[in-house]
Order: structure tokens, then sequence, then C-alpha cells
């Protein structure tokens, strides 16, 4: 018998894209969504603000994003490679691990640059943190299924864990902190939330 997790629509991932593009195209309308000023003002990531008792911000800037490039990529990522993980957790805890990975990543992300003295002067959003947290859950979800896990490999995952790691870390105005941060975060909910699915055996 199939594992019910396996079958379906991914609507949990599909919902999640739609928010984002939602809540970007309003910005847009409102605003420009690279005036670092504005994304502040409707949510983003800044240190002195979330110091103030804005928590929410760590939440909020995961859905915000800096521009149609920046949101396009992390949502085409996201629609890649979201679905294979919501049909092997589940819609409720695929979306807590996707939330928990953005929300821990920007936590994470605050706390660096309190410690290197950037806080001031650094504004970030977007929803990298949390696409690198789907991408550990899949790599943990993949190695305990032994290398494979439908139409993904260890290698597939390994190879582009290393490409957006070394585009991140070769660009500017990168959070790549974020980035590392949330694919431990991911890999450490995957063992948490996921359990391979046992085989049913039948005996002649």
């Amino acid at each position: 018998m199939r594992d019910q997790r396996q079958s379906g629509l991914p609507v949990a991932n599909l919902t999640i894209i739609a928010v984002n593009f939602l809540y970007f195209g309003y910005l847009e309308i409102v605003g420009n969504t690279e005036d670092s000023l504005f994304m502040i003002r409707y949510g983003a990531m800044f240190a002195p603000a979330v110091l103030r008792g804005e928590y929410w911000r760590c939440l909020t800037a995961v859905f915000m994003h800096f521009g149609i490039g920046h949101i396009v990529n992390n949502m085409l990522i996201l629609y890649v490679l979201g679905d294979n993980l919501e049909r092997a957790l589940g819609r409720v805890k695929y979306l807590f691990l996707y939330l928990a990975s953005g929300i821990g990543a920007n936590a994470v992300s605050l706390g660096w640059d309190l410690l290197c003295g950037r806080a001031d002067v650094s504004v970030s959003a977007g929803a990298s943190g949390a696409v690198f947290g789907v991408i550990g859950g899949l790599l943990y979800a993949v190695i305990v299924n032994r290398g494979r896990l439908e139409d993904l490999s260890t290698r597939q995952l390994a190879v582009m864990i290393l490409f957006s790691l070394y585009f991140g870390f070769t660009s500017t105005g990168v959070n790549n902190t974020a980035h590392i941060a949330g694919l431990v975060i991911g890999f450490i909910m995957g063992l948490i939330l996921y359990r391979r699915p046992k085989r049913n055996y039948r005996y002649a």
C-alpha cells in the first residue's frame, strides 16, 4: 500500500509560493521593493527594529524580496524541490519546517550581524533561509532513503548546495549566514520530523 504522504497536490508549497508573489505584488504597487527604507517599513529584517521588540520581522521578512529577480530565483527553486519534501513530510510538517527554517535563519543572521557590528546598516529579506531549509530537509530524507528520494539523489542535492553556496559567497548583497543557518536548521528539522515509510511485505 502506498504511503499517503507521497500523493496529492502539494498544497502547502503552492500556497507558500502564492503568498510570496501576492505580497511582492502588493509591495510593488505601494512602493519599491528595492528601496531598503521602504522594505524596513513593511517588515524586512533590521536589527535596531527587532531589538525594540519587533520580533515579528523574523517572520515577515521570509515573505519579502528585493526585486523581481530575487523572488523568481527563490520561488523557482522552491517550486522544483518543495513538492518532493511536502510529499515526504506531509503538509503540516512541511509548512512547519519551512517557517521554522526561515525564522531561525533570520534569527541566526541577526545574531551574526550584532556580533560583527553590522546591525545598524544591514537590511535583509527573502525566502532564501527557508528555501535552504527545504534543501536541508530533503538532504536528510534522501540520505535516510539510501541516496534517493523519488527523482532526487544525494549527488544532485550536494551539487545544488555547493553551487548555491558558491554563488552566494561570490556575489554581493547576499545573506550567506541565513543560507547556511537555514540549511542546518532544515537538516535538523528533517531529522526530527521525517520518518522513512515502512515497506509492506506479503508472504505467499
